[in-house]
């Protein structure tokens, strides 16, 4: 079994910060909430707890105040070994091009919030690194592409036409509550998707991650219940 336990930093002004309901503007650097770490350092964050797989949002590339772009040449460059995913609030090809030439990542992050199904069709037709994430809110997609303005689980259907790596189903309104997973929802997203699914959002334990592997799940995005020591860092290693 391959299930990807995926560690996440949220990166903003170059520190990393606790992700809580997708509500950007409340964040705080992750060391005032972590039991496990005492600085909100990426660099510092990646050498301490090692994970094998790490998935890294820009959140001011997201919200469109600048770009942590040298903080994550830092993180790649001393993290060779690390399987990295990026989002980067990609929403064109200019975009993604220049996410392919920082050599930043192995993949790349298309999101509903910021990409369009036309980009999305372009770009996995060139590239074998692309990633998307059906963003989420009440179950709601968050996006303003009316091609994409579907009910979640249709458009995991459309995105089986897609050559993509994998599909993230990351439900925000729960990043960061440890309020737990809608397995049955989840469950039916695998039966509809030719991809790979990997869950973002809610997960609380280690009980719950073998929950979704049993129901099919690939990956689980993982920061808080790491934090709070409720899944133990040794795993991210794995």
């Amino acid at each position: 079994m391959n299930f990807r336990l995926i560690f996440v930093m949220d990166l903003l002004d170059g520190v990393v910060v606790h992700a809580k309901k997708g509500e950007r503007a409340n964040y705080e650097p992750v060391h005032r909430f972590s039991s496990i770490v005492c600085s909100s350092d990426p660099v510092r964050i990646m050498a301490e707890l090692k994970p094998a797989d790490v998935y890294i949002a820009d959140l001011n590339r997201l919200m469109g105040t600048g770009t942590n772009k040298e903080t994550l040449k830092q993180i790649r460059l001393k993290n060779k070994n690390t399987s990295i995913t990026v989002d980067l609030g990609i929403k064109n090809q200019a975009d993604l091009k220049a996410a392919a030439e920082a050599d930043i990542c192995d993949s790349i992050i298309l999101g509903t919030e910021t990409a369009s199904m036309g980009l999305l069709a372009e770009a996995s037709k060139r590239r074998d690194d692309i990633v998307v994430s059906i963003d989420l809110f009440n179950k709601q997609v968050l996006t303003k592409d009316e091609r994409m303005q579907l009910k979640p689980l249709e458009l995991i259907k459309e995105l089986n036409e897609y050559p993509i790596q994998a599909v993230i189903v990351l439900e925000l309104d729960k990043v960061g509550t440890k309020s737990g997973i809608d397995f049955e929802f989840l469950a039916r997203a695998v039966a509809d998707s030719e991809h790979d699914i990997i869950c973002g959002g809610g997960v609380r334990s280690c009980e719950d991650v073998a929950k979704i592997v049993e129901i099919g799940v690939k990956g689980a995005l993982v920061a808080t219940a790491v934090h709070d020591g409720a899944i133990p860092v040794s795993l991210l290693g794995l």
